[in-house]
């Protein structure tokens, strides 16, 4: 049963002691791709390391996290920026998206209007590189549709990362052509009301699957590090959600997962 992980940062500390036994997990349960988005400056080194070890399976973004923006964010977006358009020279470039970016306002709401203007400028960057977008949005959906809404003709598709909203919320972000919630480990929880949001307006084909490792561990692994090859049990309780097998989950996330990315 082939999957791809389309969201995880397994280049992280979290993961030094067994990141080889944790990537090797992951292709055993069925992981034929590994999508790892960048967080700031300091992680594209570990996250590149990890592509260059596993260049078949890994594969790398490029992104400023909205909770990890500097006190002035302008140095590190021109870099990265130029680490995107040095990319994309290459006869065969290694960047996959643009992510891991957007708005966060449950940790800290002080920085609205530059975490705003932040993630402007780097969906900006989707649409000038052609890249897809992965977007993080947390207490925040209003300002995520203030910043897309002007760029609905121009953006070239991409994940809303994992997605736990509303049946409203779903619909509204379904609205943009070629973007797809990510779901993962949220769907498994015992009080969770996603598997309802899902039934009622989500088609399986307008999903994939991630695990955001370390975090949020599906069930029966919750509270505890996440990692890729746990995947299974999304798989499993999708395949409940929408009344089908784990395999025909498994094989529609995977090919809407190697569209959006263009693998």
């Amino acid at each position: 049963m082939e999957f791809i992980d389309t969201h995880c940062h397994i280049y992280g500390e979290e993961f030094d002691a067994d990141r080889t036994e944790v990537v090797q997990r992951a292709a055993e349960a069925g992981a034929s791709a590994l999508m790892l988005p960048n967080i700031d400056a300091r992680s594209i080194g570990a996250m590149m390391t990890l592509c260059r070890q596993f260049p078949v399976l890994c594969h790398p973004m490029m992104g400023l996290h909205p909770t990890e923006l500097p006190a002035e964010p302008t140095p590190v977006l021109e870099m990265m920026e130029q680490y995107i358009a040095d990319d994309r020279q290459r006869q065969h470039p290694l960047l996959k998206a643009i992510g891991e970016v957007g708005v966060d306002l449950y940790w800290d709401a002080s920085r609205r209007e530059e975490q705003m203007e932040v993630f402007h400028r780097q969906a900006l960057w989707s649409c000038r590189y052609g890249l897809p977008l992965v977007v993080h949005s947390r207490s925040a959906h209003a300002e995520l549709m203030e910043v897309f809404s002007p760029l609905r003709n121009r953006l070239c598709g991409g994940v809303f990362h994992c997605f736990g909203g509303t049946e409203e919320e779903a619909r509204e972000l379904l609205g943009f052509e070629n973007f797809v919630l990510g779901i993962g480990g949220v769907v498994t929880f015992k009080k969770s009301p996603l598997p309802q949001v899902l039934q009622r307006c989500v088609p399986l084909e307008r999903i994939v699957i991630e695990t955001d490792a370390p975090y949020l561990a599906p069930t029966p692994h919750r509270g505890k590090r996440n990692e890729p090859a746990f995947l299974t049990f999304v798989i499993q309780r999708l395949a409940e959600v929408y009344a089908t097998s784990p395999e025909t989950v498994a094989s529609v996330t995977t090919d809407t997962a190697k569209r959006i990315f263009r693998l």
